[in-house]
């Protein structure tokens, strides 16, 4: 174990710890507690701008707890060590003609980092998800299992390398979401699919955001089973794909599969879609990149702070929430998930009560501030508060797992 000294975002001159086994994790979880000393978890940091600042004199840096444990392609299960980076794990998935089915997003860019720094630790930990979430579920509908020391400085493990564990309490789903505020996780075992053999997505060219948001729910409703259903308005197209779709808004819908199912359904989809507008049809590579850049938020990548949120609304309610925005405040959109997932770059200041309250009178969701200075995050309610009972859940939660609160303190608070 190596203990290092840094200026990181734990404080000035903070001490970063990093851990290479559970038993030397447990034992720094164990003293934290028994010197009442507040620990910042983390992996490789990629994340560090997602929640409140945390105010902690120590780092646990899980960044040297790497590497691939057991991998089974025929049984679609994989286990990995938390700091194991994301890109690894899915270029040995791919060698192997498999994926991890959610898509998992990569923070690192909106927040001016390289691409590829994020750990699976860290994917489960914020149970991020991409485009694919909408047919397919988030990281918390394929894990499997995880080891983990909690907040107390006890190891423990739930779940299993099976796709089918029934018996007990999911802690591992429980996990999954807490942004290290409960436990901090050891290894995760996860369910992988096989990747499909060919993908293509229609292009409907000029749509305004109304328009698109009808047309994603028609292409959703049929038969067609595309796996993915966005919109770039006018402008916002131009800033993925390394500009190729132009300036005109469009409207996407992905289909995968084997390749004659897929030609028959894009010929099918496409029919109906033409009496919307014009349709255009991106195959293979030239798709993929289309949806990395949607799913990694790509279009406010800009090196800026500018506050940026994540709001997850009704779909059909989506583009109306950003146009009663848009009368207010100086904002930048785009959609994902049918219009369910609205990302949203605010021009100013963040605007949480205006944001939140103008959801609310939309037919509620929650907002989510994934992107802001320090300062800004630290004045602001980052995360959507929570109903009384759901809040008591969390409280009894956190009081179980780490009384003493050791463990990313005041980073979801």
């Amino acid at each position: 174990m190596s203990e290092l000294r840094s200026t990181g975002a734990a404080g000035p001159a903070a001490s970063i710890l990093r851990p290479e086994t559970a038993i030397q994790l447990r034992d720094i979880v164990a003293a934290a507690v028994s010197q009442e000393e507040p620990l910042a978890v983390e992996g490789t940091g990629s994340k560090r701008g997602l929640g409140r600042p945390v105010q902690a004199a120590r780092t646990l840096s899980l960044s040297a707890m790497v590497g691939v444990t057991l991998y089974e392609p025929e049984e679609l299960v994989l286990s990995a060590r938390v700091g194991t980076p994301i890109a690894e794990i899915e270029t040995l998935l791919d060698e192997a003609g498999q994926r991890l089915e959610f898509e998992p997003l990569d923070y690192g860019p909106l927040h001016g980092l390289e691409p590829g720094l994020g750990t699976i630790g860290g994917v489960v930990a914020c149970n991020l998800a991409g485009p694919r979430r909408l047919k397919h579920g988030a990281a918390r509908d394929h894990i499997l299992g995880v080891h983990a020391v909690s907040g107390r400085g006890e190891m423990f493990k739930s779940g299993g390398r099976v796709v089918k564990n029934v018996t007990g309490y999911d802690l591992s789903k429980g996990l999954t979401g807490s942004f290290g505020t409960l436990a901090v996780m050891t290894d995760v075992t996860l369910k992988v699919l096989p990747k499909t053999e060919t993908e293509t997505t229609i292009v409907l060219r000029g749509l305004a955001d109304d328009a698109a948001t009808g047309a994603m729910a028609a292409a959703m409703g049929s038969s067609a089973e595309a796996s993915g259903a966005a919109h770039l308005p006018m402008y916002v197209a131009s800033r993925v794909a390394d500009g190729h779709l132009g300036n005109d808004a469009a409207t996407l819908i992905r289909l995968e599969g084997f390749g004659p199912s897929v030609a028959a359904r894009s010929a099918y989809l496409s029919a109906a879609l033409e009496k919307v507008g014009k349709v255009e049809h991106l195959e293979g590579e030239a798709s993929r990149a289309v949806w990395r850049d949607v799913r990694d938020i790509r279009p406010f990548v800009d090196g800026t702070d500018k506050p940026v949120w994540r709001l997850s609304v009704t779909p059909t309610r989506g583009h109306e929430i950003v146009m009663s925005l848009r009368m207010q405040a100086a904002i930048d959109a785009f959609y994902d998930w049918q219009g369910g997932l609205v990302w949203l770059r605010m021009e100013g200041e963040p605007e949480a009560e205006l944001v939140r309250e103008t959801i609310r009178r939309f037919g509620g969701g929650h907002a989510t501030l994934v992107r802001a200075s320090e300062s800004v995050r630290a004045a602001t309610a980052v995360f959507q508060s929570q109903p009384g009972p759901l809040a008591g859940l969390a409280s009894r939660l956190k009081q179980q797992f780490d009384p003493a609160g050791v463990l990313n303190p005041g980073r979801m608070g």
